[in-house]
């Protein structure tokens, strides 16, 4: 008697837990899992050559890893691209081209909580 109530504890124990386990990995697959970070934010950087010189008129690429949609920027004369209202909540792909060469393909994650995302593209 005293074994079968031990092992009816024992599984009340393991499916309690067994709940609690389901309940916190559906809640952390939930959209709200990334509110820290909604709203908008910039993108910024420069374009150099392998020797770190600004590269004027390139243009500098970022692509929406979803929706596929792109927004373009040409390089400024110190070699500077800027984005604003770039939306935190998702995942984009960054970018440069010039004279058929290109920079490496940077990510601006949606979990880089950054509001001013700051970066270089080296043109190789």
């Amino acid at each position: 008697m005293r074994m079968n109530r031990a092992r009816g504890a024992a599984r009340c124990v393991l499916t309690a837990l067994t709940a609690g386990i389901v309940i916190l990995t559906l809640l952390g697959s939930e959209p709200g899992a990334k509110a820290q970070n909604l709203g908008q934010r910039t993108v910024s950087g420069s374009v150099v050559d392998a020797s770190s010189n600004p590269i004027a008129g390139a243009t500098v690429f970022l692509k929406n890893q979803k929706s596929k949609a792109i927004r373009s920027y040409t390089s400024s004369s110190t070699g500077r691209f800027y984005f604003a209202q770039v939306n935190m909540s998702e995942d984009y792909d960054l970018w440069a081209e010039k004279d058929s060469k290109k920079s490496v393909v940077k990510t601006v994650s949606s979990w880089d909580a950054r509001k001013e995302f700051e970066t270089e593209l080296k043109m190789k």
